[in-house]
């Protein structure tokens, strides 16, 4: 480790660290373009992060005038970061061109390796000349809306900027790595009672959440909606269901095991539907969806809630979007982003536009949003589901278990920290909020 990066750790002062010089190279986890073909001809499920996804020393890059180094502590894994590792739906490395293309800074990120991880929290090790929230020294999360903030589609929403990205998948340099290059615009305060892997899980998961289902540019919630959330227990859906909590609706979890509904019940979701248990079948093969089985799910839902969900959080894609656009219910809502079974969708429109439901698309969140839903992370109003942590160095098998579905909530990556529970700094939050609480998923990993 670099003398500023050990002087970081021992709590360094903001001038002191501006005065100590960068080390020329960092230890990342990343994947190869020579290694583009390596999957070729294999299945989607074939496809192994293990045997892709590299940890190695990478160059550490010139540092823009709006942008920062942060000494990552603990990162998580996503499933842009699976995606990335088995090379699908496309290379990245076509985006990490275009980027290059677009000015001298941008041209940084068109390297022949890309540095994974869209997620991340850490310390401010140096900021540049144009950034002014900022320090050295300053305990960080980070967020991946990577937006040009000099384009004009970029502002209002940031979302709907043309050139939107997201940082450590259509950019290099992400969080997977005891170095990142960020903007200063995805800088965000510490939760100060989370350990540095809780507080690193949640900053792309809790926003998208909180944009599909709290934000007006999303479902804008209210008071006494059900909510129908698909992959309840998971890394977007166990962030849904408190938000749907908190904000006086009624959320209905959908999971794949008993040990599931449990874990769920304990959060405090007193309706799941164990999807196992129930054996529904939504496709009778390929091509042909089963409007019984959706008819025999909506029923569930009514025996729980009493009446059809007004908000269906979907994200699996082709396995229920068919169910979802049912179950809505009329006039109802199918907030939808990403697509995790499959993106080629279907769905009988009959059952759309004769009940005039609507199906909106969501993806991320502008910064606004994700301070908001990190503000609410940090006042200890929602919890992170953190289930596992794994060192830097088996990055892969990390990837491997987000990749065959084997997890719960979010798996945390130690990457500049050397163990576990370090970085917390305000314990008496902490024992307001509860170590049960705060460990649920843990104890039901």
């Amino acid at each position: 480790m670099s003398d500023i990066m050990t002087a970081a750790l021992e709590g360094a002062g903001s001038e002191e660290l501006a005065a100590m010089a960068m080390p020329e190279s960092y230890r990342a986890a990343f994947v190869r373009r020579e290694d583009i073909g390596m999957f070729e001809g294999l299945e989607t499920e074939e496809k192994d992060p293990r045997k892709s996804l590299k940890i190695g020393e990478v160059a550490l890059p010139e540092l823009a005038p709006d942008e920062a180094y942060v000494m990552i502590m603990a990162s998580s894994i996503n499933f842009n970061t699976v995606w990335t590792s088995i090379f699908e739906p496309l290379p990245t490395f076509g985006f990490l061109d275009r980027l290059g293309k677009e000015s001298a800074w941008g041209a940084r990120h068109a390297l022949d390796y890309h540095v994974v991880g869209s997620d991340g929290a850490g310390i401010v090790l140096k900021t540049g000349s144009a950034v002014r929230s900022w320090k050295a020294g300053d305990k960080v999360t980070l967020h991946c809306n990577y937006v040009d903030d000099q384009d004009p589609s970029a502002h209002d929403d940031s979302m709907q900027a043309a050139n939107q990205r997201i940082w450590g998948f259509e950019s290099n340099f992400g969080g997977l790595a005891e170095i990142a290059v960020v903007k200063a615009n995805q800088l965000m305060p510490k939760p100060t009672h989370l350990s540095w892997e809780e507080a690193a899980i949640n900053a792309l998961c809790n926003s998208t959440s909180y944009r599909m289902l709290v934000s007006p540019n999303g479902a804008d919630m209210t008071q006494g909606d059900n909510v129908l959330v698909w992959g309840a227990s998971g890394g977007l859906g166990a962030y849904a269901v408190q938000y749907v909590m908190n904000g006086g609706g009624t959320p209905v979890g959908v999971v794949s095991s008993a040990s599931k509904v449990a874990l769920l019940n304990e959060l405090g979701v007193d309706a799941v539907i164990d999807r196992k248990a129930a054996g529904y079948k939504f496709w009778i093969d390929e091509h042909t969806q089963d409007e019984s089985e959706w008819r025999r799910l909506g029923k569930d839902i009514r025996g729980l809630v009493g009446e059809d969900v007004d908000i269906v959080f979907e994200h699996p894609g082709r396995q229920t979007m068919g169910a979802s656009v049912f179950v809505a219910k009329r006039g109802g809502l199918i907030m939808t982003c990403a697509a995790t079974s499959g993106y080629m969708i279907e769905y009988d429109n009959r059952h759309l536009w004769m009940k005039l439901k609507s199906i909106k698309g969501s993806h991320f969140a502008n910064y606004r949003e994700a301070w908001e839903a990190n503000q609410l992370i940090c006042d200890g109003k929602i919890l992170p589901p953190l289930s596992a942590v794994y060192p830097l160095e088996e990055v892969g098998d990390a990837a491997y278990q987000v990749h065959k579905n084997l997890h719960e909530g979010k798996i945390g990556v130690l990457c500049a920290a050397k163990e576990e529970g370090l970085g917390i700094d305000n314990r008496e939050l902490r024992e307001e909020i509860g170590e049960d609480r705060l460990t649920i998923f843990r104890r039901h990993d």
